[in-house]
């Protein structure tokens, strides 16, 4: 393989200067998934309840074994909420805190990508595979968002560099250390980090077969030291739980291990309860939430087998990477899209060396264009027949969100008409580069503020504090994480994962203590008939669902309400 070319002697792709190129993309790219941080609070379904768990540790100092209220969270490990923590820390602001770690994971999936794309290949095909990453819808809007599996994206992106580093261009044996120790902090992180080892499975055919370009390392208490650290991050976070549960006998401690380790893992993949789908559903995924990058794929498909052909280990490693995980995940009956959103890094990198060409063909470039255009049209033509019209579809949605949301729709439809005529089919790439980011920067920048009252909770809490006053208890019933996170002034809860029938009798023995001076905060739903709605104040409409303030006064004696059977779906994960 011929040594990589330095930056400054690369040949660029459109301006004068490859060091410009990639820093014009990195502002770029800054912007795309940065602008609106800052604007919104975490947004439901998982972003309150890191958030939640995160600003529990602050504020109470429980690291090891993570809270939502006065519950323990075992759902997840404890990294992620870590590292908002310490964005917390950094920033001392929770609306930016709470998203650094992805836009952090988002951005370095990028730099890798390009650096080993250059690495392979050269700066073209580097920086195209990056933009393509880049502008990929699903890309794109998990990494704007505060869950576990944009994190798990980069550390499972640095595992696969470092290995292939030392797999492909090595021996690299440090390459090959920090390949498998972030491996490990993937699994501390979600437990599927180990997948990222699945790298070496490909590499050992490869060996076999006499591929090429391939590292050749000997050695074989080099590969099980590199092996071994890929045990250390899990057994940092690991050891100190299980010595404090021990130590302590705490039986809640002893279940949030069990549950951690085998609820969360085991379990869930084998016999999971809910998002079951059939085999085929990850093809689904990469149809349509893999736009445009899935509009390549016709193409990359047979460029990609005649590469194979050829034995060239460059391809063999991240396509056989990327099968093994859809794989993986295709054999368990629960599943959702976020679970293969970590390969779509590696096939950006293995569409690297053929993007030049591909983009330059007229089926490619009409394809990217139909899109673009289509997707524009789509937004326009509803957002005006929602304003002009309001069909029934319209007026259920405005139920939910703001009607100001068409006029933003149609901002972003006509924009990206105006752009589809400019760039048209010769320029097609740029023009949907240039919709995206109008796209991802009027969202945030005012779909967030817009949004942020209902979807955040934000509003039904400062309405609910108006209510109930500023020294007044509000105690919460039926809640939500996003409901505790942005409740103001003193509040109460009683359990999240215990039924409602138990919760409502704490906040009444709890109302009691103190009728003058209390309120409950209750989801409509679990107040039944036993609360005179006449007598309570309906205090708003927010994430779909109908929310209350009552005191004494309007609780019936004696009543109990019954089992809802909204409870299981409403705390479904």
């Amino acid at each position: 393989m011929k040594p990589c070319v330095p930056l400054s002697q690369a040949r660029p792709l459109w301006l004068r200067s490859a060091r410009r190129e990639l820093l014009l993309f990195g502002v770029f790219a800054l912007l795309l998934l940065g602008l609106g941080i800052g604007l919104r609070d975490p947004w439901p379904s998982d972003e309150p309840r890191f958030a939640l768990v995160a600003r529990l540790m602050v504020e109470h100092g429980q690291w090891l074994f993570p809270h939502r209220g006065h519950e323990l969270y075992p759902d997840k490990p404890p990294v992620f909420m870590w590292l908002q923590a310490l964005s917390y820390y950094l920033t001392h602001n929770w609306r930016i805190a709470f998203l650094l770690p992805s836009l952090a994971a988002a951005l370095g999936a990028l730099a890798l990508v390009y650096d080993l794309a250059r690495r392979l290949w050269n700066h073209r095909s580097a920086l195209l595979a990056a933009a393509t990453l880049l502008v990929t819808i699903h890309f794109t809007y998990q990494m704007r968002n505060a869950q576990i599996d944009p994190l798990l994206l980069g550390w499972i992106t640095l595992a696969n560099y470092g290995l292939l580093r030392h797999l492909l261009l090595g021996p690299s044996w440090r390459w090959f250390a920090a390949g498998c120790f972030f491996a490990g902090v993937g699994v501390a992180t979600k437990g599927v980090g180990v997948l990222a080892l699945l790298m070496l499975v490909p590499y050992l055919v490869a060996r076999r077969g006499h591929w090429h370009p391939l590292a050749l390392p000997t050695g074989g208490w080099r590969w099980a030291g590199g092996l071994a650290l890929f045990f250390v991050p899990i057994l940092g976070w690991l050891l100190p739980m299980l010595l404090v549960a021990h130590a302590d006998g705490d039986p809640q401690h002893a279940e949030y291990v069990q549950n951690i380790l085998f609820g969360q893992t085991v379990h869930r993949y084998a016999t999971p309860t809910g998002h079951i789908h059939s085999p085929l559903y990850f093809l689904g995924i990469i149809v349509a939430d893999w736009l445009p990058l899935s509009l390549l794929l016709p193409w990359a498909l047979p460029a990609w087998w005649r590469r194979l052909q050829r034995r060239d280990a460059r391809f063999l490693l991240p396509l056989g990477w990327i099968l093994l995980v859809l794989l993986f995940f295709s054999f368990s009956p629960g599943k959702r899209d976020v679970y293969i959103l970590p390969a779509l890094p590696m096939t950006a990198l293995a569409l690297a060396p053929l993007l030049p060409g591909l983009l330059r063909r007229r089926g490619v470039r009409i394809a990217v264009f139909a899109l673009t255009a289509l997707l524009a049209g789509a937004l326009t033509v509803a957002a005006a027949l929602a304003i002009h019209r309001h069909p029934t579809w319209a007026i259920r949605i405005e139920q939910s969100l703001d009607p100001q949301i068409w006029w933003m729709l149609l901002g972003i439809g006509a924009a990206g008409l105006l752009i589809a005529a400019f760039t048209r089919i010769r320029r097609a790439p740029l023009g949907w580069l240039l919709f995206a980011g109008v796209l991802w920067a009027v969202y945030g920048l005012w779909g967030y503020p817009m949004l942020n009252g209902d979807r955040s909770a934000h509003d039904v809490m400062a309405q609910a504090r108006a209510v109930a006053g500023p020294e007044a208890g509000i105690g919460l019933l039926a809640w939500k994480e996003q409901n505790l996170l942005m409740a103001q002034g003193p509040v109460a809860e009683f359990g999240f994962l215990k039924p409602w029938p138990q919760q409502y009798a704490d906040a009444i023995a709890w109302l009691r203590q103190d009728p003058a001076r209390r309120w409950i905060f209750s989801l409509d739903d679990a107040m039944g008939h036993c609360v005179d709605r006449r007598r309570a104040i309906h205090v708003g409409h927010a994430n779909r669902r109908e929310w209350w303030m009552f005191q004494l006064g309007a609780v019936a004696p004696g009543c109990t309400p019954g089992v809802s059977a909204n409870q299981q779906a409403d705390d479904a994960p």
